[in-house]
């Protein structure tokens, strides 16, 4: 019974030896610049380790057999082998073994042994399109995409060579519509690439129809959302950036007025100051504009303008103001502020604290991690100081003073 448990104990380290040095073996591999040096030192080792026991095994049945002082040469030489093994050892393996010790600290300077990130390269193909090697520019980024199917960076990239250096619109916009059919594509990007086709439908094209509908597909790809709203609102713009972009291209003729005559005897500067646009003329236009285009915040925003500063109708610019507030689709930061300028018209038009006090608290209630809450706190602490300094100071009655007293001669004089 003792005979068979030695066996399993002698078998259980074996194994345990066996595994640690295959782990060992297979570790190094795997992390070594120079596999096949290292697989040569680790089959010498074994044949060292394996020649050197059997050694050692002889010369101690010399030493059993022989006994006495008459041994020692044997001795010697065996513990000599052992040395010079261990020597031969140290030498093979002490870089390896060092750098396991100290593996930990180094890694946290040099990233250690984990490999590089596996992603697409397009340096070759951006220098080939600066040097105005287009062809050869669309081939390497080509050649990054089979690697890299749908990569965005890659696809924009191959649209603007396609776009912007070799104005072909068509398979820029084929390109693009690729990646956006793409099953997986994220919504901010497949926003991005038909927002950027827009551009250059308008920029190199001048084409607002194909810009129109690039964006319209945003519109009917995220319905009820600020990718949606975005869009519509550069819809509302696309006619006054066509007129912009043609007279960038057509030059048109300035036709300059007649000067003023009797310049130097006029009086007043008025004629130097450009006719601005009636109020009312304005406005009539950003309604009819806000007929077609609802979601233009900016125009809007310009008309609650109007309606406060012009006009003094707090009720109709709340009223425009209000209904951007109330478009959820808009950014907080967006909302906070239309209420900030609500309250401003509010206080400047005669409102009373409580009415003021209750649209500044909705920015504090809607968006209370917002910087602009604790600004709206700081404002609300100190609102009736505000009120107080938009109360008339009441004028104050001067006496009768002698007019012209610079003028008169042969006052008395005291010494």
């Amino acid at each position: 019974m003792n005979r068979i448990l030695e066996i399993a104990l002698d078998v259980f380290w074996l194994a345990i030896i066996i595994g640690g040095g295959g782990w060992l073996f297979w570790r190094t591999l795997r992390n070594s610049e120079e596999p096949t040096k290292n697989t040569f030192k680790l089959v010498f080792t074994v044949i060292l380790v394996v020649g050197e026991v059997f050694f050692v095994r002889s010369m101690i049945g010399d030493l059993t057999i022989g006994g006495g002082m008459g041994n020692a040469p044997e001795a010697v030489v065996m513990t000599g082998s052992i040395v010079i093994c261990a020597i031969i050892l140290s030498i093979l393996w002490t870089p390896q073994i060092s750098g396991m010790m100290f593996s930990p600290l180094t890694n946290l300077f040099d990233g250690g042994n984990e490999p590089p990130e596996h992603k697409p390269f397009y340096s070759i193909a951006n220098t080939k399109r600066k040097r105005g090697l287009y062809q050869e520019a669309i081939g390497e980024v080509r050649r990054q995409l089979e690697k890299f199917p749908n990569d965005f960076e890659g696809v924009m990239l191959l649209a603007s060579i396609l776009a912007e250096n070799l104005n072909d619109l068509r398979g820029a916009d084929n390109t693009l519509n690729r990646f956006c059919e793409w099953p997986k594509a994220p919504d901010l990007q497949v926003a991005a690439a038909w927002t950027t086709m827009a551009d250059w439908h308008m920029k190199h094209g001048l084409d607002v129809d194909a810009a129109r509908a690039s964006l319209q597909k945003i519109v009917g790809r995220f319905p009820e959302t600020e990718l949606a709203l975005l869009a519509e609102q550069r819809l509302a713009h696309l006619v006054n950036t066509e007129k912009m972009l043609m007279d960038q291209h057509d030059r048109p003729k300035i036709v300059l007025k007649e000067g003023v005559h009797n310049l130097g005897l006029r009086d007043d500067a008025a004629f130097r100051q450009p006719a601005e646009i009636e109020p009312g003329k304005l406005a009539a236009a950003h309604v009819k504009h806000l007929e077609t285009h609802p979601h233009d915040s900016e125009v809007r925003e310009k008309l609650a303008l109007i309606y406060a500063r012009d006009f003094k109708r707090l009720d109709m610019a709340s009223m425009e103001l209000l209904q951007l507030i109330n478009e959820p689709r808009h950014s907080p930061k967006q909302i906070a502020g239309w209420l900030n300028m609500l309250a401003n018209f509010e206080v400047e038009m005669g409102a009373d604290i409580e009415t003021v006090r209750g649209t500044l608290e909705a920015i504090v209630t809607r968006f209370p991690d917002l910087p602009i809450a604790d600004l709206t706190r700081r404002r609300l602490a100190r609102l009736a100081n505000e009120f107080k300094g938009k109360e008339k100071t009441p004028g104050v009655q001067l006496g009768v003073y002698e007019q012209n007293i610079g003028l008169k001669y042969g006052s008395p004089r005291k010494l």
